[in-house]
């Protein structure tokens, strides 16, 4: 399949340029310009607007399809197919990573990272190995799968607003994603998944959830909200601020952890955070140390005893307030005593501010003393470092498990019973509960690099079953394609 510009219908807006996998257009005199590296994946034939792409049914010398995936990208010699995977020799295809053997001594005997896919579906997974472990006969069996059920949880360790819950999530301008609901003390991305994969911007959506998983940078903006700088393992950069604390728990909570400690130093302590700003003397744990009410109330909307609901914003400790004098919203000087201290502080410490009460009942800042301050160094060093994780989501069907089995449902009632391990990338996975074989895995955990993307468009996930040959063979596994893992080393 060669591709070629119709000049008359392009007017160079780039858009083939940015999503083609191999960059191999570029724009010149406003005009697109295909390489040889092009090898007829047809993505830029799907999104261009003006229909300028044009596909033809011929061939350039020397080159060999790729059976690996639907696309079948034409290679030519010294190239490789648009999912980077495979590298034309000159006389075949290669894998152009060696497989990843180097695994635990528990599961599997190898992993899938480099193994290669085998298509269709009906073909027996490129990889079928066997070993004795403490005297039993194992399987594992590996490919890489293409998978178009997919996605990526990214868990941004921050108090720090960044868009409405539902808010959609672009790169480059393509939705890629929404803002999911928020856990403790982290806001929460949806990337990818079936239908957005399947959609106009699906291509967009399949390079973002690899390049998070592989560990790379990206750069995502939240409708009417913040643009987010997103690395696994890295801190988070929301609106152009590094943010390098995760709270130590809800104002509430860090009261409660705290109590004692600051009813040594302040009579009042105010802790900020947008869900549950905490009241040092009317909270439970504020008794519980042996202080009564002050007479301050926090602004903030009372839920229950010495707690109170924030309101979100890109102030201190996510809430709207911006000056911590504004945290305080009236002192009873009928319960309060002239002289009264009163900490004002968010739920990471990083920031913190100090008032007194004059005999008039006028609250004045007043310079951190050392012993107060200690007291808010002691909850930032209780505080975790902030940083981005992820969780890659899949769903295991088709080629992941006609590969392995003539009986595709006997391998999903095995892995649902434990008998069958599945790993992604070496890596332990969560299998969600219900029908077919669902999972969650910490990339992390995963071999380095170990994702890629299929212009259909699918992410290529490493997947790994183990089990012993018994199960195997009881299965209705292709026992007649195992190879005995010493063969395999001996080929490395």
């Amino acid at each position: 399949m060669m591709v070629r510009i119709e000049p008359d219908l392009c007017k160079g807006c780039g858009r083939c340029a940015k999503e083609c996998p191999l960059e191999a257009i570029t724009i010149a005199d406003k005009k697109a310009v295909i390489s040889d590296k092009c090898v007829g994946c047809g993505v830029c034939a799907k999104v261009c607007p003006r229909g300028a792409v044009i596909r033809e049914e011929s061939s350039a010398p020397g080159v060999i399809k790729c059976g690996s995936c639907p696309v079948q990208c034409e290679i030519k010699p010294g190239f490789t197919g648009a999912c980077k995977r495979y590298l034309h020799t000159g006389d075949k295809l290669k894998r152009n990573r060696e497989l990843v053997t180097d695994v635990s001594s528990s599961y599997p005997l190898i992993t899938a990272v480099g193994a290669g896919t085998e298509y269709p579906c009906c073909r027996p997974a490129p990889h079928i190995v066997q070993d004795l472990r403490d005297g039993v006969d194992v399987i594992t069996v590996v490919t890489e799968a293409p998978l178009s059920y997919s996605g990526v949880k990214v868990k941004i360790d921050t108090n720090w607003p960044i868009g409405e819950e539902g808010a959609v999530v672009r790169r480059d301008g393509r939705i890629v994603g929404m803002v999911d609901t928020e856990e403790y003390g982290a806001k929460m991305l949806s990337i990818g998944g079936a239908n957005l994969l399947t959609g106009k911007d699906g291509f967009t959506a399949a390079r973002t959830i690899a390049d998070i998983c592989n560990g790379q940078p990206v750069k995502l903006k939240v409708e009417h909200g913040a643009v987010l700088e997103l690395q696994v393992g890295r801190h988070p950069v929301i609106d152009g601020q590094e943010d390098k604390k995760m709270r130590v728990g809800c104002g509430s909570a860090t009261i409660g952890m705290f109590a004692r400690q600051l009813a040594e130093v302040v009579d009042e302590a105010i802790i900020l955070d947008h869900h549950v700003v905490g009241l040092l003397s009317e909270h439970l744990a504020g008794e519980e140390v042996g202080l009564q009410w002050s007479g301050v109330t926090p602004n903030a909307r009372k839920s229950t005893r010495g707690r109170y609901f924030g309101e979100q914003g890109d102030g201190w400790g996510g809430t709207d307030i911006s000056d911590p004098r504004q945290a305080i919203a009236r002192v009873d000087m009928g319960v309060a005593g002239p002289g009264i201290k009163i900490l004002v502080t968010e739920t990471t410490g990083q920031r913190a501010a100090l008032f007194t009460v004059s005999e008039q009942g006028e609250v004045k800042n007043i310079p951190m003393l050392p012993e107060v301050q200690a007291v808010v160094d002691l909850i930032s060093k209780n505080c975790e470092e902030s940083r981005v994780s992820a969780v890659y989501v899949g769903g295991t069907g088709g080629s992941a498990r006609a590969g392995v089995t003539r009986c595709p449902i006997k391998l999903t009632r095995a892995v649902h019973s434990g008998d069958a391990k599945l790993t992604i990338g070496g890596a332990e996975t969560f299998v969600l509960p219900g029908g077919g074989i669902n999972f969650m895995v910490d990339v992390e955990q995963v071999v380095p690099k170990a994702f890629t993307w299929a212009p259909t468009p699918a992410t290529v996930a490493p997947v790994e079953y183990t089990m012993t040959k018994e199960k195997y063979a009881e299965i209705d596994g292709h026992m007649d394609e195992i190879v005995d893992i010493s063969y395999l080393r001996k080929d490395e």
